[in-house]
Parts: structure tokens; sequence; C-alpha cells
């Protein structure tokens, strides 16, 4: 019997017939990363694989052979109580596993180890799931290319002379190039979809709340979101329900409605996709700047919805104009005040000139920090001063406040939302690296997701005339995760395999 050894409902059962070990999982993921380092263009996708990945792997297996001693029943309670068990995934460099390094991919915090596990990894552990490395990442999670890391930039599996997007390149990296079979990244205007959609898999930002920020490194508070990668939407929702839920750590958490419809996926029924209306957003449709092959595959999608009954209507929402404007001042406003806990003192990088406090704090960031970084630090202190905060922070909020509103009004109407990810496929490295105003628009159809806090999956739909992935979002209402995965799953089995983007039986990927 063949076992599709790239999702997990394929290892799943390759690891219950006794095909593979979670050991022999973990051997291969880092004799890959091993390899790869010798790679003329190394993938950088993971930072290191976590030296006690082993351990856990083989302690899985033990508990996996004591429980089929014991009889069927045994067993099935085990799965029951861990439905991931033996399965190990990747994690982004801004959140927490205990014991490990966690530097967001910054100098600021070269030799800090997390005390604790985040609220998503101790779920996943405790399902049984094992966190095999730590993923590059864009240093403090800004930007939308992984080109902004300390560690060098992550490089796309399809093409390597190509970014692989960001700022949770590093994970996307990692399942494209099936070196994991899913990843954890984090989101605060599109951090997860974007490179989902560079890389040709999928990508979900779940409603804000639905799982717990506890032990994940702050960017924007109020827009971060940790999100999953993946295959299959299957790949998606089994973690999603494991993780999700109110956590007593992180007040903004909430439980999500029907969660454990996720642990056993189905499709939309035809019924089910007649019934569909789906709202094409006027502004997208006029975007200037997007590439003609990312316009085709939206119009391509758009069919494949209408030839199975749904109604697709274009609606005009003027105010998604102002997305990205106001996103950009909220997000770097919040995170000027939460990167100024790095100072130096408490922990991470310490450069002391011996000239007091003051010489320390700004020698240490100014040598910690990058540039990007830097960049946004200064126009969040600048538009947080006290001359223009009323200006643009506070006319910034009332356009967020709007865009909630509208989000809302628009869902009582329409069941989805269906726009490109990204206005273009990934570019080259170093295209845009020096052009930061050209990176920034690489968000342009995300953004809007995380100010209404709304939920999000990108699935791969098609392909540039030089075979790089592109991304269609597929956008709902606030806990609409388990339709907007159906969805997804429906998309998946007309399109069997289009979140597999690379064919070879090797772990490394394309060279």
């Amino acid at each position: 019997m063949a076992y599709n050894m790239k999702t997990i409902e394929g290892v799943k059962a390759a690891l219950a017939e006794g095909v593979t070990t979670s050991r022999q999982l973990v051997e291969k993921t880092a004799q890959v990363f091993q390899s790869d380092k010798d790679n003329a263009l190394p993938l950088n996708a993971f930072l290191e694989i976590y030296q006690n990945a082993l351990d856990m792997a083989e302690a899985t297996d033990v508990l996996r052979k004591e429980a089929s001693l014991k009889g069927k029943e045994a067993l099935d309670a085990l799965l029951q109580e861990k439905p991931l068990l033996g399965i190990p995934f990747a994690v982004k460099d801004n959140i927490s596993v205990k014991g490990q390094k966690l530097t967001c991919g910054s100098h600021i915090l070269e030799g800090y180890v997390a005390p604790y596990n985040a609220t998503v990894i101790q779920r996943l552990m405790d399902a049984g799931a094992i966190p095999v490395g730590r993923c590059n990442m864009d240093e403090f999670a800004m930007g939308s290319s992984t080109e902004y890391s300390s560690y060098g930039a992550t490089r796309n599996a399809i093409n390597r002379e190509y970014v692989s997007g960001g700022s949770s390149g590093g994970s996307a990296a990692a399942v494209a190039a099936n070196q994991a079979l899913f990843g954890l990244g984090t989101e605060t205007g599109g951090s997860v979809r974007l490179p989902a959609s560079y890389c040709g898999i999928y990508g979900l930002k779940p409603t804000y709340g639905v799982l717990s920020r506890w032990g994940v490194v702050a960017y924007g508070s109020s827009l971060d979101q940790v999100g999953l990668l993946g295959h299959t939407p299957k790949d998606i929702a089994l973690p999603l329900s494991v993780m999700s839920g109110v956590d007593f750590y992180d007040d903004t958490s909430a439980d999500l409605p029907g969660a454990e419809e996720l642990k056993n996926l189905s499709s939309l029924s035809s019924d089910e996709i007649k019934k569909l209306k789906i709202a094409v957003p006027k502004q997208f449709l006029e975007t200037k700047g997007m590439d003609p092959d990312v316009a085709a595959v939206f119009t391509s999608t758009q069919e494949w919805f209408k030839q199975r009954g749904a109604q697709i209507e274009v609606v005009d929402v003027p105010i998604l104009d102002a997305s990205i404007a106001s996103y950009y001042v909220i997000a770097l406003s919040e995170a000027a005040s939460n990167l100024s806990r790095f100072d130096g003192i408490r922990y991470g990088k310490r450069e002391d000139p011996g000239k007091g406090f003051d010489e320390l704090y700004v020698e240490t960031r100014s040598k910690g920090f990058g540039p990007e970084v830097k960049r946004r630090i200064v126009i969040g202190n600048y538009v947080l001063s006290e001359q223009f905060s009323g200006d643009c922070y506070k006319k910034s909020m009332t356009v967020r406040a709007r865009i909630q509103r509208e989000m809302a009004e628009l869902f009582k109407t329409y069941n989805m939302i269906l726009c490109p990810t990204c206005p273009t496929a990934a570019f080259k490295l170093g295209q845009k690296v020096d052009d930061p105003l050209e990176m920034y628009l690489s968000d342009l159809f995300t953004t809007f997701v995380n100010l209404a806090r709304i939920a999000s999956v990108s699935v791969p739909a098609g392909k540039t005339k030089d075979g790089m992935p592109i991304g269609m979002q597929f956008v709902g209402a606030m806990f609409s995760e388990v339709a907007l995965l159906r969805a997804a799953q429906s998309w998946e089995e007309d399109h069997p395999g289009c979140g597999i983007p690379l064919a070879e039986d090797d772990l490394g990927g394309a060279q």
C-alpha cells in the first residue's frame, strides 16, 4: 500500500501500520537540514533542529508500541487523546519552546532561551506532536520576504533564486520542501498567507483570539495571530482543533465554534456550494499593480465557483483603499511600543560602553536591531509623538473600526470574500529589499483581514508562466474557520496535490 508521506493523514496511516516511526521522520528532517547546508543555494528554512526532538520521537514510538500491546481499544484511546501522536512540526523563531533558543531572527536576542512553552506549543505537545526545529523569519516578524533576518534570507523551495515570502517564510519553505508536515507561523498583516501563496501551500490566518498569543513575542498586539501552514486543508484543520480555545494566560483568547468538526474535516457538498454567495471587492479588481498571471488565476478561481453554482457578485467597499495605510500606522505604532522592552538589561544581547544607562540602551539597540526594525521603530515613535498621534494613530483606529463594521455587515449577505493573496507571485531575492514601500505593498490584499480580526485561508490556485505558485484567499467572518477549511477541502479534492508543490521524493526539494 502506498502512503502519502507529505500529509498528516498519510503519515498517521504509515505510523499505524509500522511502515515508519516518528524517530525515522525526525531523523530524515535532521539529515536534510545538515545536507542542505552544503548546497550552493541553501534553503535556510530551519535555523536548527532541536536536540531533544529525537528523544521526544522515541518516546512517542514507545507510547504507541505499549498501547498496541494492550490491544486495539487501548491504542484507539491513546490516539483519541493524542491525535497528532508522533507528528513532527516546524516552529517559527518567535514562538516559545521551553529550553530552546528564541531569537526572533534578531541579534538582540542572541543567547536567549525560552523558559516555558507557548500555549499553542504545549497544546500540540499534549496531543502528541513534536516540535522538530526553529525556523527562520524576518526580524521580529517585520517583512514580507524573510530577507530581513540576521541569519540570512530563506529561499523558495520551488526556485531558490526567489523569496519564500514573509515574515513566516522559514516555516512555509520547510513545509513546501517537505521538511515538515505542518508549520506554525505568525500573522500581523499577512505573514502566514503571503509565504503560503509564494510557496504553493495552504496557509490559515484564524480569527483573532482563536489561538492564544501566550508565549509569542509581540509585534503588533492588536493584530498578531498565530497561523498554520500545511500541504492540505486537513493538515491545518487537525492541529487547529487541538490548539484553539480559551487560554487562562491570554484574555483575548476565545473558543472556536465547531472545532470538533476539524478533526474529521469534510468538504462542502454540491448543494452547499450552490448556496454560497461570494463577494469580490471592486477595489481589488481595479488594482493597477496586479500581475497578469495573478489576474488570470483570480478569474479562473471565480469560474470554478460559478461552474458549481455559487453566486459571485462584485461589491464596492471603498474603505478597503485605506486598509494598508491604516494597518501600517497601527502596526508600527504598536511595534515601537512592544520593542521598547528590548533594552539590553533584562534579557538578550547587551552592549555596555560603561558610560551609563542611556549609552547602554542606545548601543545595545543600535547594534542589536537590523535596518528594517529600526525603520519601523522610528516611524512608530513618530506617529505616536504628541504632535502627530491625533492625526495619524487615532484616525487609523477610526478607519479600522469602520473596516470591522463594514466587514461584519457584508458577511450578513455573503458567505465569503474571494480575492488574491498577493498582487504578484514570489519575486527574486534582492529585488525589493532596498525598496520598503514596494515591499509593503505585498500586503495590499491581506491587511484588511487582520484589521477586521476575521479569518482567511490562502489556497494554492495556480502558477505563473515561470512556474511560481499563486495563491487565492477565501475570507470569512469571525469564527468561520470550519466553513473556510471545508471550502478549501472542496478545492483540494478537485485539485488533488495542489498544496504539494514539489514532486521529488527526497525532503530536500528542488535545487
